[in-house]
């Protein structure tokens, strides 16, 4: 025996099936295809940032425009971290300084480090530490409100781990390095184990699709 389907709901099904091939249509132009060595590092689409209030390592006001136009290395840290953080940094100098020997990168890129020890990481004491590294890396801090509002847009964690001495303590925080672009969106993260070489010739290739 023969079924037949009222006319309504072929119509309808018809609709649906339009939406969902439209729906693919549009995502495969928002989504491009992803090189295999930056799956996992470069997101399917760029997020804006929120804005921000933050004082950086000179006390001035420090904004989301700052990061207009730049391609920027954002590191979430502190002063007192005894190892993630040194190594980090000392890693972000080497990026800097390779980069910046192809032309027009360097005028490019910045390194910025954001505080997730507000309370002791003052404005005078991040400088004097970023200092060490290299002296255009930025530091930026803010209320811890504000800081985790911050965090919470890259997915970035942190803590105050358990201590007997209130003057004395460890943070735990994320160790990724996240990659904002010119237009002050999230573009990707690096997770560790970091390298240099292989974050510049990510970096390189990230470039050149968004450019």
């Amino acid at each position: 025996m023969k079924k037949y389907f009222p006319v309504g709901t072929i119509t309808l099904f018809g609709i649906l099936v339009c939406i969902v091939i439209a729906a693919s249509v549009l995502v495969n132009r928002l989504i491009p295809d992803i090189p295999n060595d930056l799956a996992g590092v470069l997101r399917p689409a760029p997020r804006a940032l929120q804005p921000i209030a933050f004082k950086d390592h000179k006390g001035r006001l420090y904004t989301l425009a700052e990061l207009d136009g730049k391609w920027t290395f954002l590191f979430f840290g502190y002063t007192y971290c005894p190892d993630i953080c040194p190594t980090t940094l000392t890693l972000l100098t080497s990026l800097v300084e390779q980069l910046g020997q192809e032309p027009g990168v360097a005028e490019e890129i910045q390194v910025v480090f954001v505080t997730v020890d507000p309370t002791r990481d003052k404005p005078e004491i991040l400088a004097r530490y970023l200092a060490y590294f290299n002296d255009e890396f930025v530091g930026i801090t803010a209320d811890e409100t504000k800081t985790r509002a911050f965090a919470d847009q890259f997915g970035a964690m942190f803590f105050k781990e358990q201590q007997t001495d209130p003057e004395n303590y460890l943070m735990a925080h994320a160790s990724s390095i996240y990659l904002v672009g010119p237009n002050a969106e999230l573009i990707a993260s690096f997770s560790p184990p970091h390298d240099y070489y292989t974050i510049a010739s990510q970096f390189r290739k990230i470039r050149k699709l968004k450019s």
